[in-house]
């Protein structure tokens, strides 16, 4: 990807919510893509005519190209998690660099651009990732909504949170990767319609 020197001010933190008309909502998935679960994903998105944003980590993304193209073709957002998933406030600004930019190049050659967007591995954050961020061109994105779907506690508990936690502005975050993923795809199945049925927009940000 091509290097630019931040533009004042570096922001210092990540948005946490979205802005929009309505009751406009973002559905986040972190980790992948991964063949065994992100297929269903983006079937269930397709049927329902929704557009979600995809965090891929770079060692994934590398090895399914094809599904980063889907992903794009589909109207959704890919957008950087590093490459190997790791704690970025221990690595030196070296290593951060190299996880942020790999991985924005495996995205950039397969679709064409570089993300826009990014998150840190387990929502950690320090001042050298927001810096470097800005560099590679991408804006910070945690979440609102945490499904700990990672967990796995259940359909009906995943279920029971993204509703629960439903708001104007919120951004949920779930992850098709990285373990058993099957409760996050029925999990989807269930509360997608009845997010869409309480008059949801679910929608994607855009720069």
């Amino acid at each position: 990807p091509r290097f630019r020197r931040a533009l004042p001010p570096v922001r210092q933190r990540p948005f946490l919510r979205v802005s929009g008309t309505g009751n406009t909502m973002v559905l986040s998935f972190d980790d992948g893509p991964d063949p065994r679960y992100t297929p269903a994903i983006l079937s269930t998105l397709r049927q329902y005519g929704v557009r979600a944003m995809f965090f891929v980590c770079g060692e994934m993304a590398v090895h399914h190209p094809d599904l980063l193209r889907e992903m794009a073709d589909d109207g959704h957002v890919v957008g950087n998690h590093s490459w190997s998933h790791p704690l970025i406030p221990k690595l030196p600004p070296s290593r951060i660099r190299a996880e942020l930019g790999k991985t924005s190049d495996v995205i950039e050659r397969t679709l064409g651009s570089a993300p826009l967007w990014y998150r840190a591995p387990y929502g950690a954050w320090n001042r050298l990732s927001f810096e470097i961020g800005a560099e590679l061109g991408m804006e910070p994105l945690a979440w609102t909504v945490d499904t700990l779907d990672w967990k796995e506690p259940g359909t009906a508990t995943i279920v029971d949170r993204v509703l629960t936690g439903a708001a104007p502005g919120v951004v949920v975050l779930s992850h098709d990767a990285g373990g058993d993923r099957s409760q996050t795809v029925r999990a989807l199945r269930a509360y997608l319609p009845r997010l869409l049925d309480e008059g949801y927009h679910l929608t994607v940000p855009r720069r």
